[in-house]
């Protein structure tokens, strides 16, 4: 590890650290100190997500919204892009880079890598969800292990949530049935309070048909298949908390054997099942003191990827993959002059497995990897305008590979952002970042059709990231607005390299991503609007990224529009949104990679939403999605590509399109 390149930004998380201790115990009264207005960027002990160019999915918008998957979750921002198709198909960049460059949690539990290049990030249903936030760059210490490129953080929904008007108990019916394939949706829950107890208990479920684009073409293993159940059960008692918290997420359908492409418009379809299993036991203290915050926390994780009637194909076949992790959490929070600081150790043990019936000589692989760190993270607001946050986190890292051979390292990152408040509701940021990652391997799905001879390199080395920030705040009450310019590098990630036999598992050229963002919102009471632009010039070494649906993607430019609005009279919500990307074009794409530009789209979005008078509790919404019907395909979806072999076309690969025109009727009951 080159130390050298840490050490400027460890000094000045260190000398920060120090100095708000001691401006703890040195604090004088300043008779000619201008006192401005709180600054955005740190709240409540935590980053605002939104002024430093993250993306933040509130409560408010889930309502609105009502997506059925993650691309209907993130399309009012432009920094995060989601691919097409089947629901466990779809794989989440944020401003071009995968999600599992980031480190991602549901509840506070960190969730695995993709793994694999034809599947999505992760299962992950939206009826369950409060919020989402997703941190762009510079992620501090305390989110987790392996934050190369951020964090997303999923929170779900629980019983002090939906309990409303005093009351101790409830449930929440809903019902959904959508056209061009959307099918049906239906939910229960049902949640309470009784002493120191809270429960809230929820299942979900899915079934419908492939869906046709704009131009009325079938897009075949389409079809909705997710059901899930989430359990919460809580115990408060003199100041203290526990919560047990199970999540079950599956889907369950007969799918293309490459559920990203549109493989020589194949339409043959075979039963894959996707799940993902959570359990977490947490403490956490109801009556804190500002030296005692304490949070602890064990889970136990479980994503599994079954492939059990695929007709054999060479070194294609069918194919189970599972991933279980067991790992924790013990950090404290103390107040120290003007803010406060967090410290911890995090810890997570993974086993990977993979079982092949694929045409070659290695039927069986498994891999594993153990990581155990320390963390601080600062956070403080000054008198003087000056707004901070600040940390270090130091990590070992051992990775055991299929052929039982060791690779250990410790490394250590930091952190700081820094705002200042120029003038009343403005301020300028800055922000950077050093990660240690530890030894990363890609999608480890891909061993499924490897042969024995495969290895590790000796000199496989730990990767790194590197995220600078700067920017631009502005508040002024009923108005907000952040210009980010950000620029991530991801050096030496770990990759199979199939370029000659043996293949092996290496290191790779530097992934960088580039770019700015602009995101805006305007309020006037019963109403609002918003929007947001990106422009994300995605590399690898040095390299435009082909839209091959990896690990980086291109993005171009991107936006997104929304509005909502209340008219009180009549008990009516109405809104919509308005989705834009830019033509992609040039020889990366088009030139030896055999892609094909890809076209502009515009696409617009409407929903309202009726609360009859007499009956409050009852939610009547109307959506209508690709109003206009056109056919595109999402950005960040692997792109129409053809590829030739010995002057012969080998394959012909179009996208996965988006859906074309859905109208959805659904209605929803508090109880």
């Amino acid at each position: 590890m080159k130390l050298r390149r840490i050490i400027p930004l460890a000094g000045v998380s260190s000398l920060a650290l120090a100095s708000a201790l001691y401006a703890q115990d040195n604090q004088k009264p300043q008779t000619d100190t201008v006192v401005l207005s709180p600054i955005t960027l740190v709240a409540d002990g935590q980053e605002n997500v939104e002024a430093t160019g993250g993306v933040v999915v509130s409560s408010e918008d889930i309502e609105a919204m009502q997506p059925a998957d993650v691309s209907e979750l993130f399309a009012r921002d432009s920094a995060v892009t989601v691919s097409g198709g089947a629901g466990p198909s779809k794989r989440i960049h944020v401003f071009g880079l995968e999600q599992s460059n980031l480190a991602v949690t549901v509840d506070g539990v960190p969730q695995g890598p993709t793994s694999w290049h034809h599947t999505g990030s992760n299962v992950v249903d939206p009826a369950f969800l409060k919020s989402v936030e997703v941190e762009a760059g510079a992620a501090a210490a305390d989110a987790g292990f392996g934050a190369a490129a951020g964090a997303v953080r999923y929170e779900t929904v629980g019983a002090r949530d939906l309990l409303t008007d005093g009351k101790t108990q409830g449930g929440r019916v809903g019902l959904s049935y959508g056209s061009n394939g959307r099918g049906l949706s239906a939910s229960l829950a049902g949640y309470g309070i009784y002493g120191g107890f809270d429960w809230f208990a929820m299942v979900h479920g899915t079934n419908g048909k492939d869906y046709e684009n704009g131009d009325g073409y079938e897009i075949v293993g389409t079809e909705p298949g997710v059901t899930g159940a989430l359990v919460k059960l809580g115990y408060e008692a003199e100041g203290h908390r526990l919560e047990v918290t199970v999540d079950h997420t599956e889907d369950d359908a007969d799918r293309t054997i490459k559920m990203n492409m549109d493989l020589n418009a194949d339409k043959l379809v075979y039963p894959l099942k996707v799940t993902r299993d959570s359990f977490s036991l947490k403490y956490s203290s109801t009556a804190p003191t500002d030296l005692w915050d304490p949070e602890a926390m064990i889970y136990v994780t479980r994503n599994k990827y079954d492939r059990p009637n695929y007709v054999p194909d060479g070194v294609n076949g069918d194919m189970q993959l599972e991933n279980s992790t067991i790992g924790g959490v013990i950090k404290n929070t103390f107040t120290v002059g003007p803010g406060n600081v967090t410290s911890g150790i995090d810890w997570a043990y993974n086993d990977y497995d993979v079982d092949n019936y694929g045409d070659t000589n290695r039927r069986y692989w498994t891999m594993e990897t153990m990581q155990v760190g320390a963390f601080v993270q600062g956070r403080f607001e000054f008198d003087n305008g000056i707004d901070l946050s600040t940390g270090l986190r130091l990590d070992h890292h051992r990775f055991t590979d299929w052929n039982g051979k060791r690779y250990s390292d410790t490394g250590a990152s930091v952190n700081g952002t820094v705002s200042y408040e120029f003038a009343e509701g403005y301020e300028v940021f800055a922000g950077a970042s050093h990660t240690w990652l530890g030894y990363r391997f890609g999608e480890y799905a891909l061993l499924h059709a490897r042969t024995a001879d495969l290895y590790t390199a000796d000199n496989f080395e730990p990767s790194t990231a590197r995220n600078v920030k700067v920017g631009l705040n502005a508040n002024q009450g009923n108005w907000t607005g952040n210009l980010t310019f950000f620029d991530t590098r991801l050096k030496k990630m770990g990759e199979f390299i199939f370029e000659e036999e043996p293949y092996y598992l290496g290191n790779v050229d530097e992934y960088r991503s580039k770019g700015f963002t602009l995101q805006g919102t305007y309020s006037w009471g019963s109403g609002r609007v918003g929007g947001s632009f990106t422009k994300a010039d995605v590399s690898q070494g040095g390299i435009d990224a082909l839209p091959a649906g990896g690990a980086a993607v291109p993005v171009g430019k991107v936006a997104t529009l929304f509005v909502d609005q209340e008219i009180a009279q009549y008990n009516l919500k109405v809104g919509g949104s308005v989705e834009w990307a830019d033509k992609l074009k040039g020889d990366y794409v088009n030139g030896e990679g055999g892609f094909y530009d890809q076209s502009s789209y515009t696409v617009v979005n409407l929903y309202g939403e009726w609360r009859p008078e007499s009956y409050e509790n009852v939610v009547l919404r109307l959506g209508i999605d690709n109003v206009f019907d056109r056919t595109y395909y999402e950005r960040s979806s692997y792109g129409e590509r053809d590829v030739v072999r010995g002057g012969t076309l080998a394959r012909d690969i179009d996208p996965l399109y988006a859906p074309g025109r859905t109208v959805t009727l659904g209605l929803k009951m508090d109880f």
